[in-house]
């Protein structure tokens, strides 16, 4: 299976992709593709909603989605990782994610896979509701096949993240799929 992985972390060595690389390193040994995709620092722009793709033909803007497309379609399976910035996503997966609307349709039909890693520092029960919301409703609106979802909660350092067990529920993951 192809898997591409959306990192969506400012922070290169943050907690958030401490996660991604322990799912990476189970995915591969359970004998998976992996192409990571570094979101955050990504030349991507905000869709400007001009619908000149007529929601699935190619965009006006040519940044480095025109790369990202083509891997997304080609994967089997979309790994969302991001860290909680006021309790959603990082606005660089945002920023992404919001370019989809350029070929939602070709999503869709794919049915791929899909899987979310997020780290919090709040270890609060209701950390992840409004970020677990908005993934479950990418999940129904484009057609994907949940895999499961590794919330840190109490990941604030990345020293907390790797003495916490969810690395090593991120590698399972990654070996489960």
């Amino acid at each position: 299976m192809k898997i591409v992985v959306l990192e969506g972390s400012p922070n290169k060595n943050g907690s958030s992709n401490m996660l991604a690389d322990s799912f990476i390193r189970g995915a591969k040994e359970a004998g998976h593709s992996v192409q990571v995709i570094d979101a955050a620092h990504a030349n991507v722009h905000p869709c400007i909603g001009c619908i000149r793709c007529g929601y699935e033909g190619p965009c006006v803007q040519k940044d480095d989605m025109e790369s990202i497309r083509p891997a997304i379609l080609d994967a089997d399976m979309m790994v969302f990782v991001t860290p909680l910035y006021y309790y959603g996503m990082s606005a660089q997966l945002k920023t992404l994610i919001d370019r989809f609307c350029a070929f939602n349709s070709s999503i869709q039909r794919k049915r791929m896979k899909s899987a979310l890693l997020t780290v919090a520092w709040n270890s609060d029960n209701w950390t992840f509701d409004a970020l677990e919301a908005h993934y479950k409703t990418l999940v129904r609106y484009l057609d994907l096949k949940d895999q499961g979802m590794v919330l840190g909660r109490g990941c604030g350092t990345t020293s907390m993240t790797k003495h916490s067990g969810y690395p090593e529920k991120a590698y399972e993951l990654g070996l489960s799929v």
